[in-house]
């Protein structure tokens, strides 16, 4: 009963395993872009921005610092902006506040990047699994014992592989991307570091 149930199922054939695999296609062009334009947006002249705000600092004209990274979108000034505003308080509790603006920008910035790994480990089974549902039903074909059936069992079996190519079709692009992604995420988490213990630093010295 459950063998016929499962033989059913597999005599489906792979063409709809490749329609999923489409998607996933479809969704990682889309996400791809999506992170690209938003990174893009973000990008900042790090150094620039520190050397333009330990001037601030320097003269202790936090309000001219805070100005400096006001209405920025970026990481590292939202981040230390958010210290600035609580200087008043001291340096450990700028510093814990800085430490949860950074948990919510990282969970901004890594949007998507779990669907881009998940695609990235697993479109390459996804296209496995069709490829082996096509080989059972071309098999399956083969065991009906006609001639046209065992001379198209070997175009059938090469037509299944095609769900394996696009699994794999589908996964690179999208471990290239995550890679990618990852990396910038990390750049950006080091230079908000940066700009954190350079404003810590300065109320440190002044506390």
């Amino acid at each position: 009963m459950l063998t016929e149930f499962l033989l059913d199922f597999a005599l489906l054939g792979a063409e709809w395993v490749l329609w999923i695999l489409v998607l996933l296609s479809v969704a990682t062009v889309a996400f791809t872009i999506e992170r690209i334009l938003f990174f893009r947006r973000r990008a900042v002249a790090v150094d620039e921005l520190r050397v333009k705000m330990e001037e601030c600092l320097e003269d202790e004209d936090y309000e001219a610092a805070a100005d400096l990274l006001d209405g920025r979108q970026t990481m590292e000034a939202r981040v230390v902006l958010f210290g600035l505003r609580d200087r008043e308080k001291g340096p450990e509790a700028v510093e814990d506040r800085m430490s949860g603006a950074l948990s919510t920008e990282k969970t901004k910035y890594n949007q998507f990047l779990p669907f881009l790994g998940t695609v990235g480990n697993n479109a390459p089974f996804i296209g496995l699994f069709g490829t082996v549902l096509g080989i059972i039903a071309a098999f399956d074909n083969l065991a009906i014992g006609s001639q046209e059936a065992a001379q198209g069992v070997m175009g059938a079996i090469s037509e299944a592989l095609v769900a394996t190519g696009v699994g794999l079709l589908v996964a690179i692009p999208a471990v290239i991307a995550f890679n990618a992604f990852k990396t910038r995420v990390g750049k950006s988490v080091a230079q908000t570091d940066l700009l954190g213990r350079t404003l810590l630093s300065y109320l440190r010295r002044n506390d």
